[in-house]
C-alpha cells in the first residue's frame, strides 16, 4: 500500500511540474517574462513562509551561515533558474523546455563531483555527462548562420537555467546549517522574487504596463504560484523523505511527457522526432551517471514488491 501511495504521489508531482511548463507558456502571452516569474514567487514565497511559521520550530534563519544558504538558494535556485527559463521559454515549446530542464540531474552530479574532488566521475560517468550535453545540442540544433536569432537562444537560455539550478542544489546541499528545508525555500523564494523584480526593472519592456490581466492570466499565475510552486515543493519534500533523491530526480523524466501531452491538448504544441531523440539521449546520460544508484533502487524495489506479495499470500 505504501509503494502504491508513493507511486501516486510521484505521478501527481510529475503532473503538477510537467503542466507548469504549459502554464508558463500560456502566461507569457500576458506578462513580461522576468516580471511574471517574480510575481509567481511573490505569492509562492508568502504561502511557503506562512507554512514554515505553522509547521517548523525555526521559521526564520539565524546567523551568517543560514542566511548565506538562503542567499544561494535565492540567487540560483529561484532567480537565475526562473528568469532564464521564462525568457527562454518565449522561444520554444513547453515540452522542449521541460526536456532541456531534465538535464539538471545530470549536471547536478557533475557539479557535485567538482565540489567534492574525492568523488570524481569515472570514464563512464563522464560519457553520461557528455551524452546529456549532446541531447541538448540535438534539441537546440544551432544554425551557425543564425546564432543570435530569437528562436536560436531559447534552448541555450533554458540549459543555463538547468545549470543554475544544478549548481544551486549542490551548494545548498553541501551546507550543513540545520536550517529547516521549508524555511530555506520560503526565504529563498522571497529573496529570489526580489532579485527578479530588480532585474525586471532594469530590462526594457519589463513593466506593469506590459501586463494584460485576463482570466487566463490570473489562472496561469495562480496555478504556478499555488499549485506548481507551493504545493509542488511540499509534495517534493514529502517524496524526498519517502523515496530519497535518486527516485525523486526521476520526476524530471516524466514531467516532459506530461508537458508534451498537456501542451498539445491546450496549446496545440507539437514535438518533433529530433527533440524526442534529444530527450532519450539526456535520459541515457542520466542512467549512465547514476547507474550504480539506479541499480540499488531496482534491487530495493524488487525486495519491496516481494515482501508485499508474501504479506498478501
Amino acid at each position: 500500500m505504501s509503494a502504491r501511495r508513493n507511486a501516486l504521489l510521484f505521478l501527481a508531482l510529475a503532473a503538477v511540474w510537467g503542466s507548469a511548463f504549459v502554464a508558463i507558456t500560456a502566461g507569457l502571452e500576458y506578462f513580461p517574462p522576468v516580471l511574471f516569474a517574480a510575481l509567481r514567487y511573490d505569492v509562492a514565497g508568502i504561502i511557503m513562509l506562512a507554512y514554515a511559521y505553522a509547521t517548523t520550530d525555526q521559521p526564520l534563519p539565524r546567523g551568517r551561515d543560514q542566511w548565506a544558504v538562503v542567499a544561494v538558494g535565492a540567487a540560483l535556485l529561484i532567480a537565475a533558474y526562473h528568469a532564464l527559463l521564462f525568457v527562454g521559454q518565449q522561444h520554444t515549446t513547453s515540452a522542449t523546455a521541460a526536456i532541456v530542464v531534465s538535464l539538471s540531474p545530470v549536471l547536478t552530479t557533475g557539479f557535485a563531483r567538482i565540489a567534492l574532488p574525492q568523488e570524481r566521475l569515472t570514464v563512464v560517468g563522464l560519457f553520461g555527462l557528455g551524452l546529456g550535453l549532446v541531447g541538448v545540442g540535438l534539441i537546440a540544433r544551432p544554425d551557425p548562420d543564425n546564432l543570435l536569432a530569437p528562436d536560436a537562444v531559447g534552448v541555450p537560455l533554458i540549459a543555463g537555467a538547468a545549470a543554475a539550478f544544478a549548481l544551486g542544489s549542490v551548494l545548498t546541499q553541501r551546507a550543513d546549517t540545520e536550517l529547516p528545508t521549508i524555511t530555506m525555500e520560503a526565504w529563498a523564494m522571497l529573496g529570489g522574487a526580489l532579485l527578479m523584480h530588480a532585474v525586471s526593472l532594469a530590462m526594457p519592456g519589463e513593466s506593469l504596463a506590459g501586463v494584460t490581466l485576463t482570466a487566463e492570466a490570473l489562472l496561469a499565475i495562480g496555478y504556478l504560484s499555488v499549485v506548481a510552486s507551493a504545493a509542488g515543493f511540499l509534495l517534493y519534500f514529502a517524496l524526498l523523505d519517502r523515496l530519497g533523491p535518486i527516485e525523486v530526480n526521476l520526476v524530471s523524466y516524466v514531467a516532459p511527457i506530461v508537458a508534451a501531452v498537456v501542451g498539445w491538448l491546450l496549446l496545440g504544441e507539437t514535438v518533433d522526432a529530433v527533440t524526442v531523440a534529444g530527450f532519450c539521449t539526456i535520459a541515457a546520460g542520466f542512467a549512465l551517471v547514476k547507474r550504480r544508484a539506479l541499480a540499488e533502487e531496482v534491487v530495493a524495489l524488487r525486495s519491496l514488491l516481494r515482501g508485499e506479495k508474501r504479506e498478501k499470500s
